[in-house]
């Protein structure tokens, strides 16, 4: 029996519905409501659904410039989470790419490519914050690395920036997210057509010339894919700041945790919300580097 346009149509509608629902569900309501709270009224006692604008203007509060000069608190946090989004970018996108590429072209059987992939893979099998902590007896005052380097006379006094500090912090998020980079990038490398290599080899390319020219230009689609899992997940993350920066460094994800504790719903709501509208655009400016929908 042959189906008519609109039958195939419905019938991928169908399929899609479940789907969607959840969608909607789980993401767009949650959302909806988020952007609902942002524009209400809060006193110290309750929450009054009334339309205004205050949450908005109490978070860019003496912004740009204070009356010292400084930035404001707001502008000081975003570029001090942008920060870490763009060192954690910048570490992970170079080991992630260097791990992949070890996998897909340098690893010849594919079980022991599976293997090796599993293996990087094992610390997702323990909680991040068990991961995080994980660090602490090592990079601690009194820790491990700290000791060695004292036992090895290469140090007098203990490193106090190991712990509790950006780079703990760095640390951590690459730890944590590296592997986001490893998966598309290494899912974009197996792709590439081999002979593609051997062309550059026959043409007298050097092996980074190869990997610079040929390997990186194709990998391109995994790089984006990654960039904005790690982006992403470095804007909106406060349990990795709050625990390897021993609460004493700030972030957009830890002032909405915060506010959200004393129950300062609406700024946080509108926090949250600006906070979306500026990963957003960071995800737009990627996208306009590469066509995923042509890509995959």
């Amino acid at each position: 029996m042959t189906r008519t346009p609109s039958t195939r149509s419905l019938i991928a509608w169908l399929q899609a519905a479940p789907l969607a629902a959840v969608f909607v569900v789980f993401f767009v309501v949650p959302l909806a409501l988020i952007l609902m709270v942002s524009f209400w009224q809060a006193t110290e006692y309750e929450l009054i659904p009334a339309f205004t604008v205050q949450s908005y203007v109490d978070v860019f509060t003496g912004c740009p410039v204070t009356e010292d000069g400084d930035l404001c608190v707001t502008f000081k946090t975003y570029l001090s989470t942008l920060k870490f989004g763009v060192l954690t970018w910048l570490v992970t996108g170079v080991l992630g790419t260097t791990l992949a590429y070890f996998l897909a072209f340098h690893v010849r059987s594919l079980t022991m490519q599976m293997v090796l992939f599993i293996v990087c893979t094992v610390p997702f099998w323990t909680s991040n914050v068990i991961r995080m902590i994980s660090w602490v007896p090592l990079l601690g005052r009194n820790g491990l690395v700290n000791q060695s380097l004292q036992a090895a006379g290469l140090i007098e006094q203990p490193i106090e920036w190991l712990l509790f500090s950006d780079f703990s912090v760095v640390l951590a998020f690459v730890h944590l997210y590296t592997m986001f980079m490893i998966v598309p990038v290494f899912n974009t490398m197996m792709r590439i057509d081999r002979s593609l290599i051997e062309a550059a080899r026959d043409n007298g390319a050097t092996p980074w010339q190869t990997i610079w020219h040929v390997v990186l230009p194709l990998s391109r689609t995994g790089l984006i894919i990654g960039s904005i899992f790690v982006l992403a997940l470095v804007m909106g993350d406060f349990v990795t700041v709050g625990v390897m920066g021993g609460q004493q460094i700030a972030s957009v994800g830890k002032v909405i945790q915060v506010q959200a504790s004393y129950l300062q719903f609406p700024i946080a709501a509108a926090n949250a919300v600006i906070l979306l509208a500026v990963v957003l655009m960071m995800i737009a400016t990627l996208m306009r580097l590469v066509n995923l929908r042509k890509e995959l």
